[in-house]
């Protein structure tokens, strides 16, 4: 039994082992604890399948499993990934993206399984909650011209008087 107060369950039509092991190698501080197999065939598929990967994701306990439903990930629901330097970004952002990804604007991107991710420089976090509401805006306005965040551009827009 675990601890935690909470945790994240993602649910997949398939591929929750191959996505486990994709965000674990991707992400520091994640690990699998756990592939647990159907002993039965079931209405979703055969004996020996794959149902859940109990992991860690970033510090956060989740499960992966398979349902094999047509439900799918919506952007009513994404992960966030905060980010301290442009290299961590690019790094997730290309990772996460892959070859069948699709970025959306704002630090967004749906990755090949389908999950809605963030990628999220902190300076930007600072920056939208800047005390100075003039501040605010025109790092607000300059995330807006983005898809994947550039800090560069972000601290600019923090440095204006």
């Amino acid at each position: 039994m675990t601890e935690e107060k909470i945790a994240l369950s993602l649910w997949f039509r398939n591929g929750a082992e191959e996505a486990a092991r994709f965000y674990c190698d991707l992400f520091p501080d994640s690990e699998i604890h756990a592939i647990n197999r159907s002993p039965t065939d079931w209405p979703g598929g055969k004996a020996g399948d794959v149902l859940t990967v109990d992991l860690t994701l970033l510090g956060l306990r989740t499960m992966a499993m398979n349902g094999n439903t047509d439900d799918s990930f919506t952007n009513a629901m994404s992960l966030q990934v905060f980010t301290d330097t442009q290299e961590q970004t690019d790094r997730y952002w290309q990772a996460l993206l892959g070859e069948s990804g699709a970025p959306m604007a704002c630090s967004w991107l749906t990755d090949r399984f389908g999950i809605r991710w963030q990628v999220v420089p902190r300076v930007l976090m600072k920056g939208l909650a800047h005390d100075d509401p003039a501040t605010r805006g025109r790092v607000f306005a300059a995330m807006q011209q983005m898809v994947k965040i550039d800090h560069a551009a972000i601290e600019a827009a923090l440095a204006e008087e």
